[in-house]
């Protein structure tokens, strides 16, 4: 495999991106930032928060994750889906006196992630990893992709035309480009079929052009500092015993989305710079969002999708990403350039990014090996993906199942509940033949002498 990108660009698996030069560094950078943009800023739009705080904390939550990560895990953080029950419970409706209470109980979450942390640091990760074989954590992987290949499709049903010509431009510049052109396909598939939406009308640019070119990302009021003057005690205990469970399920999520990037690269992070560190970072990453009024953060499918498609895996390019969102983040007319863009764009681009997902997935479960003739096997396999995928979308309540304890409303995601229940049937079928670090294959759910 290619190391430094000079003479491997589009051919071969590029770890350091130097030799490509800062220029097509950037761009490859801007790549990563249109990536997530699409579903960073789809949770603010549901929860009340602001665009431009979302756009800062994910910049700066990312570089403070590779900080925390050695600067070795080409992992971007962006807003959290899982949280979006606990955001909703709190402050239905987006009310702005309710949020920071919301973004209290996310701050409260961020705290499981560095208890896990140090527990794992104290007593090493295969204890932990035990509960994550690759019958667990592949199926995972999968329905991450296929659970948000509906919010995909539902955005090209808004303009199937204006899809198809990402979707398009994408393929055709992945198997047909040379040099450049391979590597950035999402980018190129964004432009052109922004390019063609606006000839044809189907843009409306009006709040770009009332936008101010310069603006502050987040207000005081906004923060979660802004309720310690004259807090609500009540409502402060709620909000953590509700948003902190969530926790559970997102580090799930979490240990699936570090496998997934260790199976694309082929590199074994959970091992160095150690699962300890990734999730120190996201839970980081996470309460500092939150205390600024921002989303969870959570480590991005979609830019894992990107790594898989363009095959450029230095670190450096999505710190670069990173650079670029906060940047962005005081401009308030660019923010709305973005959202001016066509759902149908940002659709079409995701529905190749979350098939990749899910095709890693599938490449983690055939690459171990996984025995599909045990019962036990098919069992946990088969229930994480029928619950993550018919609670999603046969529940009719969107993406979650809530249930009650006491007063308190919790809501966990089908991919959430999915998880447990693979992570528990592991722990307690007969039968278990998978022990991390000793097995031949599959330290992180992925064959690494490919």
């Amino acid at each position: 495999m290619g190391k430094n990108g000079a003479s491997a660009v589009g051919s071969e698996a590029i770890y350091d991106a130097k030799g490509l030069g800062y220029p097509k560094m950037w761009l490859l950078g801007f790549q990563h930032m249109f990536a997530m943009f699409g579903a960073t800023v789809l949770v603010p739009a549901i929860t009340g928060l602001s665009v431009s705080s979302t756009l800062l904390f994910a910049g700066l939550g990312t570089l403070l994750f590779h900080l925390i990560t050695k600067r070795k895990v080409p992992a971007f953080l962006g807003s959290s889906f899982a949280f979006l029950g606990g955001y909703l419970s709190i402050a239905p409706g987006g009310d702005p006196a309710l949020l920071p209470y919301a973004s209290f109980g996310v701050v409260c979450a961020g705290l499981v992630y560095l208890a896990l942390a140090g527990l794992i640091k104290a007593f090493g990760v295969s204890r932990v990893m035990r509960y994550f074989p690759p019958v667990v954590t592949g199926p995972v992987i999968i329905s991450i992709g296929l659970t948000l290949s509906g919010w995909a499709l539902s955005n090209c049903n808004d303009n199937w035309a204006i899809a198809l010509v990402a979707i398009v431009v994408v393929i055709a510049a992945n198997i047909w480009g040379k040099g450049m052109i391979k590597i950035i396909p999402i980018l190129l598939g964004v432009i052109a079929s922004y390019a063609v939406a606006a000839i044809s009308g189907l843009v409306d640019f009006t709040k770009v052009s009332e936008a101010a070119w310069i603006g502050l990302p987040f207000h005081w009021n906004d923060t979660v500092f802004s309720i310690f003057k004259n807090p609500d005690t009540s409502l402060l205990i709620s909000s953590a015993i509700t948003v902190m469970p969530i926790a559970l399920a997102t580090i799930v999520e979490h240990i699936g989305d570090i496998s997934a990037i260790s199976s694309t690269v082929g590199t074994n992070y959970i091992k160095d710079p150690g699962l300890h560190r990734t999730l120190l970072g996201d839970g980081l990453a996470t309460m500092m969002a939150a205390l600024f009024g921002a989303p969870a953060n959570t480590t991005y499918g979609e830019n894992t999708g990107v790594l898989a498609l363009t095959r450029v895996y230095d670190p450096k390019v999505v710190r670069i990403a990173a650079v670029i969102a906060a940047i962005f983040a005081f401009s308030p007319k660019f923010a709305a350039i973005i959202t001016a863009m066509p759902v149908a764009t940002m659709g079409g681009v995701s529905l190749i990014l979350y098939g990749m997902i899910s095709a890693v997935g599938v490449r983690n479960v055939v690459e171990n090996k996984v025995d599909f003739t045990k019962s036990r096997n098919v069992i946990i396999a088969a229930l994480i993906l029928v619950l993550a995928i018919g609670i999603k979308y046969g529940t009719g309540s969107a993406e979650a199942i809530a249930f009650n304890i006491g007063s308190i409303n919790i809501s966990l995601s089908g991919l959430a509940v999915a998880a447990i229940v693979g992570i528990v049937l592991n722990a307690i079928l007969p039968g278990k033949d998978y022990e991390f670090g000793k097995d031949q294959q599959g330290d992180t759910s992925v064959n690494f002498k490919v």
